[in-house]
């Protein structure tokens, strides 16, 4: 409980602002920087693929993906951890996800994605059960693009921008603090890259039950369950030792 509160807190500091931090990278170089989001696989359990580019750069680049999920999906923590131990993925959720809730008993949620030394990833997210409907087989869930962040190590020796130069540095990032890893709750200063091309979101669409079969299904239901009773029963008192 503790954990989630401290990230929850760290994650009010993800603001937009202004400060050296974001003229870090030349805006030719930021120009370079692309992103795109894919979701593959079918029915209830998807990867999300990321992956970032730049153009070559002297210093060591860390990215950084800010995804919100709506209440329609969530990712297992549990899965997280295993992969993060077998594949070195990294991802951090600023809440704690009931993985059993139904799309409507559940609430978005934020899933900070670090791809330090590396520029791509595949994170497993899983579809939510919604509530039957009599006009719908499938419902489609929206997925908005994350937002994307970079920081050096090395920004602090990097020449200083003119005055002009630097303007149009903000016009493609701004500067924001977020969390430096996903194992510490220390704030760095980054950069959002703004105005990223395939900027667009993903969606999926998962399948819901049918109203119009509820009775059907429940009196099926009840009536398999009183025969297997009478079945059982009927051998416990004929066989069975009283």
């Amino acid at each position: 409980m503790f954990r989630c509160c401290l990230l929850v807190t760290l994650l009010c500091f993800i603001h937009r602002g202004n400060s050296e931090e974001a003229d870090c990278f030349p805006s030719e170089w930021l120009k370079s920087v692309s992103m795109s989001v894919k979701i593959s696989k079918a029915g209830f359990h998807r990867d999300l693929h990321y992956r970032v580019q730049w153009s070559k750069t002297e210093q060591e680049v860390h990215a950084l993906l800010v995804q919100k999920l709506p209440s329609g999906v969530y990712m297992d923590e549990y899965q997280l951890d295993t992969l993060r131990r077998d594949t070195g993925l990294e991802v951090l959720l600023d809440s704690k996800v009931d993985v059993e809730a139904p799309e409507y008993l559940s609430s978005g949620f934020t899933a900070l994605v670090f791809l330090s030394g590396r520029r791509e990833a595949v994170v497993p997210v899983h579809g939510r059960y919604h509530r039957p409907s009599d006009s719908s087989k499938r419902v489609k869930v929206e997925l908005e693009s994350p937002r994307l962040l970079l920081r050096s190590e090395q920004c602090e020796t990097l020449q200083t921008l003119s005055l002009n130069e630097s303007s149009l540095v903000r016009e493609r990032g701004v500067a924001v603090d977020a969390p430096c890893t996903a194992s510490n709750h220390s704030i760095c200063s980054w950069t959002e890259i703004l105005e990223l091309e395939d900027h667009a979101g993903v969606s999926l669409e998962l399948p819901v039950g049918d109203s119009s079969m509820i009775i059907s299904v429940c009196g099926v239901t009840v009536l398999t369950t009183v025969l297997c009773c009478v079945y059982l029963l009927r051998n416990i008192w004929k066989h069975g030792s009283f």
